[in-house]
């Protein structure tokens, strides 16, 4: 029988990743006891590098920020897009929504660290090395496995999953659904890059499309000591033949797209390629009875504009609220005020990752003749604001991204 720990119902979170972090903390701030189970031990490695602006917002938020600026990661500034010969920029400091005008580009490992050690200098506890193995809704009792096998149950107040691609009660409650997204896979590695283009601007993401297929792409982030994280996207059959050798896989693509060619021509590939594949995922609920979904434990569409940690942040800082106001007997509603609002960013997210593979919100990116201030709404979702309905390209994002698409293709015939 496992023993049985039960505290004054603390708020239980799963994962010390950046959404768990700041839930936390945000909870901690308000008065609440707050315990986080964290399966791994801290640093780990992780992708989800290229920061958005708005992220910056929740870090302030959880009295993190200092630290965040102190660290000596990259400082980003915006986005660049490169398909063969074309070229265009968005600068984060040029944005409808306004926010912040830069950001940072981290290696995950020493960022989601920092946050976690931010998280306990406030006094969350985080026990890592621990997993969920079970979850009793009617009760809000966990079932906790210790690195040494031996399992005790937890009492929780309410739980917070922010377990990213772990996706832990997801899985334990039978959640997930199919996306309505095609398979692609992720190969991706870090590279000491040499990039001596005067091209290149280590302060932004540049975004490379493969010259033939406008459904592959690469990512290339520098960091501040030298290296970068490289990485592309593509359908699974992109990939035929190359199981067994990432590396090789990741070179001969590269090499089909002489303008990112050029930019690495001197890098040393050191580290081996790694390979992710089926991200995209769904839930029938993102809450229950004494839970809800955070970030990727929720869903994850793609990787292109970099949204992942912008909606695991903004959704923590959503539940931490919410559940802060349960806790002291308010009456809330889950669906309204958490699922339906998280879920109307992340659809607009949705419409330009769609419109990205399917071409149209390409020809958008690459059309340089916009009117500044079409490019400045562009660039706050850009830049993850991707909830401040104010922007038509938030409010209506299918139906200006089909009108602006127009008006790029009559403009350029």
């Amino acid at each position: 029988m496992p023993n049985v720990e039960l505290p004054a119902s603390p708020v239980v979170v799963i994962g010390a990743g950046p959404a768990g972090a700041i839930a936390a903390t945000l909870l901690k701030r308000r008065g609440h006891d707050v315990i986080v189970i964290e399966r791994q031990r801290f640093p780990r490695f992780s992708i989800g590098e290229s920061l958005l602006s708005h992220c910056l917002d929740f870090v302030e938020e959880a009295g993190m920020l200092e630290a965040v600026q102190a660290a000596g990661f990259q400082l980003k500034n915006g986005a660049a897009f490169a398909w063969g010969e074309r070229r265009n920029a968005f600068d984060f400091g040029e944005t409808f929504t306004g926010g912040k005008p830069t950001t940072f580009q981290v290696q995950r490992a020493t960022f989601d660290k920092l946050l976690a050690d931010q998280a306990e200098l406030q006094g969350v506890e985080i026990r890592y090395e621990q997993e969920i193995i079970g979850f009793d809704t009617d009760r809000a009792r966990l079932q906790v496995r210790r690195q040494d096998d031996s399992t005790y149950d937890l009492q929780a107040a309410f739980v917070l999953d922010a377990s990213g691609y772990g996706r832990v009660l997801s899985r334990l409650l039978d959640l997930e659904q199919p996306s309505n997204f095609p398979l692609r896979q992720a190969v991706f590695t870090h590279v000491e890059d040499r990039i001596d283009s005067a091209e290149f601007d280590r302060q932004k993401i540049l975004i490379t499309t493969h010259p033939l297929h406008r459904d592959v792409w690469f990512w290339t982030i520098p960091f501040s000591d030298g290296r970068c994280s490289l990485g592309v996207v593509a359908g699974k059959a992109h990939f035929q033949g190359f199981e067994n050798d990432l590396d090789a896989c990741l070179k001969t693509l590269v090499a089909q797209t002489p303008s990112l060619q050029s930019v690495l021509e001197n890098a040393v590939w050191d580290t081996p390629a790694r390979s992710i594949g089926g991200y995209a995922v769904s839930v029938r609920t993102l809450h229950g009875p004494g839970f809800a979904l955070l970030g990727n434990a929720a869903e994850f569409l793609d990787p292109v504009f970099s949204s992942g940690v912008t909606i695991a942040m903004r959704s923590a800082s959503m539940a931490a609220a919410l559940l802060d106001r349960q806790l002291k007997g308010e009456s809330v509603d889950w669906q309204a005020e958490f699922a339906e609002p998280l879920k109307a960013g992340v659809d607009t997210f949705r419409a330009y990752v769609e419109g990205w593979y399917d071409g149209s919100f390409q020809d958008v990116i690459y059309h340089t003749d916009s009117s500044p201030e079409i490019r400045r709404m562009i660039c706050a979702i850009l830049a993850g604001y991707a909830w401040d309905t104010r922007n038509p390209f938030v409010a209506e994002p299918k139906r200006r991204l089909r009108m602006l698409t127009e008006l790029c293709a009559s403009s350029a015939s």
